[in-house]
C-alpha cells in the first residue's frame, strides 16, 4: 500500500463531484431529514444567529447552506464553498429558488481557503472535515478566516460499526474487488471516528485548547461527532465534542427490510472486513 498524493485525490474528487453534482443534488430531501438535526446542533455550537456572517467549507449543493442562510437571516451572510463548480452551482440556484439573497458561492480549496483573514464570525463544514488530505492545514485556514470570538463547527461520521448504511456496502465492494482499506491517517468516511482522531488535528497551544462543554446528539441517534472550535480574542480558544449514539435512519426513509439487505448483512458478517 502506498501513501496518498494529495493532488492526485484532489484532482480525483474534483472530478468525482463534477460528474456527481446533479445525483447528490437530487438527495437534498433526504440529507435535510436525515442531516438537518445534527446540522441545526452544528449552528447552534458555533453560534450563528441574525446577523452572522458564515463560511461554508465544503458545502456541497448548498442543503445545510440554506439552513445556515435561513439562521443569519436578510443582514446576515453565507459564503459557501468548494472543490467542485458544478456541485456549487446546484448551490446558488437552491439558494434563489428559496429567495435566500444573503448567499454567494466560491470554488475554493477547503485547504487553501483564499478568503479576507478574520472577516466571518463562524465556519462551518458538514462532512467536509473528513475528506481533506491536510486536515490540520484546512482548520488552520479555517482559524485565519475566523474573527475574534469566532467558531469553527464540523460534522464528521464517527465510526464504521455505527454507520453500517455506508460501510457494509463499502467492504463488500473492496473484498470482491481486492482493494485494500485506505492506511491510518489518510482521508476517507471514518478518518475522525476515533474517540481522540478530533483532538490530534486541532490546532496547537495556545490557538486551540480543549474545553469541558459537550454537546450531545444522542435524543435524534445519529452516528456522528460534532466539532466546534472557538477563538478568544486572537489567541486561545476552546475544543467541544459530541458523540452521539449509533444511528437510526427515520422509519419513514426505511420501509421493509428486503431480503436483499439480509444477504448483504450475512455477507458483511462472513467478511469481517474492516470498512473505510
Amino acid at each position: 500500500m502506498t501513501t496518498c498524493d494529495p493532488a492526485k485525490y484532489k484532482e480525483a474528487t474534483r472530478e468525482q463531484w463534477q460528474a456527481a453534482a446533479k445525483a447528490w443534488n437530487d438527495w437534498g430531501p433526504l440529507l435535510r431529514v436525515w442531516l438537518g438535526p445534527a446540522t441545526e446542533v452544528m449552528l447552534d455550537m458555533a453560534k450563528i444567529g441574525p446577523g452572522s456572517r458564515v463560511l461554508d467549507v465544503a458545502a456541497g449543493a448548498g442543503d445545510q447552506t440554506l439552513q445556515t442562510a435561513a439562521r443569519v437571516g436578510p443582514n446576515g451572510y453565507v459564503l459557501a464553498t468548494d472543490i467542485s463548480s458544478k456541485v456549487l452551482e446546484f448551490a446558488a440556484r437552491n439558494a434563489r429558488a428559496a429567495g435566500y439573497a444573503n448567499v454567494e458561492t466560491k470554488v475554493l480549496d477547503a485547504e487553501n481557503l483564499d478568503v479576507p483573514e478574520a472577516s466571518f464570525d463562524a465556519v462551518i463544514s458538514r462532512v467536509g472535515l473528513i475528506y481533506f488530505p491536510d486536515q490540520q492545514k484546512a482548520l488552520a485556514g479555517m482559524r485565519r478566516a475566523l474573527k475574534p470570538g469566532g467558531r469553527v463547527a464540523t460534522i464528521v461520521y464517527s465510526t464504521a460499526e455505527s454507520n453500517q448504511f455506508f460501510s457494509i456496502p463499502v467492504a463488500i465492494i473492496r473484498r470482491r474487488a481486492a482493494l485494500a482499506a485506505p492506511l491510518a491517517g489518510q482521508p476517507g468516511p471514518f478518518s475522525l471516528g476515533a474517540r481522540q482522531a478530533c483532538s490530534k488535528i486541532s490546532l496547537p497551544r495556545p490557538s486551540f485548547e480543549p474545553s469541558r462543554r459537550v454537546a450531545s446528539l444522542r435524543r435524534s441517534g445519529l452516528p456522528l461527532r460534532l466539532n466546534a472550535y472557538g477563538s478568544r480574542g486572537n489567541h486561545s480558544a476552546h475544543y467541544i465534542k459530541c458523540l452521539p449514539a449509533s444511528m437510526k435512519l427515520p422509519a419513514a426513509l426505511l420501509g421493509r427490510r428486503s431480503s436483499r439487505s439480509s444477504a448483504i448483512s450475512r455477507d458483511r458478517r462472513a467478511s469481517r472486513a474492516p470498512a473505510r
